[in-house]
């Protein structure tokens, strides 16, 4: 299973979060990544954690003033990003381009979607991995895999038959090792939380218990 912490704009430390990511993957032998604010990325990136972007823009160098080039979150550490998060929606043909740029920094692309026949159209587009998430669960507490299991099962069997590479991860209100079993039960191949782990007393805590069953 692959965790991606997305820490938002949260008003954490990105680098404690992020070596305490580092330590319980290296501990625990399950792969950790972070997402934190694309002017943290470096400090990030140099905790040794797997850094992705939280969004790329689908542009490539040239005059685009406010975008998040990905070359430029490359040079600053990061291995792969995020698109069309539910908090940073974009058009179909925007997501294109922006693989097509994560492509040309090499990066590891999840795209967002919000029902299985959204994550049919995005696993079309050929990212590395799609992650279904409910809106109005994302910040709830409640996980998809409990409030709503059977669009977990249909996003995985969507995206199964556009292209079967692509794999599929849970998101929205993911945060504990039962949420993360869940998911699993249910097809996904990965999760992806934020406040869970990002507005915890103690983050390091935190990402144990979500690992603790796969450890």
């Amino acid at each position: 299973m692959f965790v991606l912490v997305n820490l938002k704009a949260y008003p954490c430390d990105p680098v404690a979060v992020s070596q305490a990511a580092r330590d319980v993957a290296e501990e625990s032998g399950v792969d950790v990544a972070v997402a934190p604010q694309a002017t943290d990325l470096a400090r990030v990136a140099d905790t040794g954690v797997t850094t992705f972007a939280q969004h790329v823009s689908p542009v490539s160098h040239g005059s685009h003033t406010g975008s998040t080039l990905a070359e430029a979150a490359a040079d600053n550490g990061a291995t792969g990003t995020l698109l069309n998060h539910s908090e940073q929606r974009m058009k179909l043909a925007d997501i294109d381009d922006s693989l097509g740029a994560a492509d040309r920094a090499d990066f590891d692309t999840v795209v967002c979607a919000n029902n299985p026949d959204q994550i049919a159209a995005a696993a079309a587009l050929g990212p590395d991995a799609v992650a279904v998430e409910p809106p109005e669960l994302i910040g709830s507490g409640t996980p998809v895999s409990q409030a709503d299991p059977d669009i977990v099962e249909d996003a995985v069997a969507a995206a199964e038959a556009v292209d079967p590479t692509v794999d599929v991860y849970c998101g929205a209100g993911i945060s504990t090792g039962e949420d993360l079993v869940a998911a699993r039960e249910l097809g996904a191949s990965g999760v992806l939380l934020a406040s869970g782990v990002a507005k915890a007393d103690d983050p390091r805590a935190a990402l144990e218990n979500l690992v603790a069953p796969l450890a």
